[in-house]
């Protein structure tokens, strides 16, 4: 399975969800791998990773052709690993403009890899770009992350109407897994109110389980871990414990 964790809008928790749902669906019998595909290469870093050692990337894979099975490296959990990010990857759209089957590049180089992973996570940029494109062919699934903010909110239906476009044009197959609504706090800025619109429009594709702020999971980062491994017991880590068997039931439903 691969699964694109994918938002235009930054601040909404994407890199947040894609790191620790990652870290979730590890378990003795799947091994799941994690693709950054950030220029700011922030799962990288969140997952130990210093920035000036980056290299080889996503984007050595993706524009420079380098091996995929050569750039991919541990993270301090195991069964997890990680293909990182970089700056190079900012430069992606002029690089592959030029380059046939462009859309595909991504979903070519990681079907070496369908046979090494259960499940590979996607964690994609902030925009539509090529990459976000070549993110969304490659993916049999895709997860939206949400924040109960009203500028958000309103740009959600044209997220996914621009979804559907990439799909119907490139003849893609992956589907809309579900909407997460992260930074969940009821108690401020009238949100709670925002959430029920979200549940109301949407229904039963916004998940069960909502991702709310807390403070230990802002700390992680800083350790290098995932929130599972920072603070296993934490209301954070249940948390994406619980979402990770949201996803897994969902794929199961959708492959029936």
């Amino acid at each position: 399975m691969i699964l694109a964790v994918l938002n235009n809008k930054g601040g909404v928790g994407k890199t947040t969800v894609a790191v620790n749902l990652g870290a979730a669906l590890v378990s003795p019998r799947r091994r799941v791998l994690l693709v950054d595909l950030d220029s700011q290469a922030s799962a990288s870093v969140w997952c130990g990773i210093r920035r000036g050692r980056l290299k080889p990337s996503s984007a050595s894979v993706l524009l420079h052709d380098f091996p995929i099975e050569q750039a991919i490296r541990p993270t301090s959990t195991p069964r997890l690993d990680i293909l990182t990010g970089s700056f190079d990857l900012a430069n992606a759209d002029l690089t592959l403009c030029d380059v046939k089957g462009r859309e595909s590049t991504l979903k070519q180089a990681l079907r070496r890899l369908r046979t090494r992973y259960d499940v590979i996570v996607l964690d994609c940029p902030p925009s539509l770009s090529l990459i976000g494109v070549n993110a969304l062919v490659a993916a049999d699934f895709i997860l939206i992350p949400v924040a109960p903010q009203f500028l958000v909110l309103e740009g959600l239906s044209g997220l996914i109407g621009s979804i559907d476009t990439v799909r119907r044009r490139l003849g893609t197959r992956s589907r809309l897994l579900g909407i997460l609504i992260t930074s969940a706090d009821a108690a401020k800025n009238g949100r709670e109110d925002l959430r029920d619109r979200l549940r109301a429009e949407y229904r039963d594709v916004v998940f069960h389980t909502e991702i709310g702020l807390s403070r230990t999971l802002q700390q992680a980062p800083a350790a290098g871990k995932s929130i599972l491994a920072f603070a296993p017991r934490s209301r954070a880590a249940d948390s994406f414990r619980r979402l990770a068997g949201e996803v897994l039931e969902r794929v199961k439903a959708a492959r029936r």
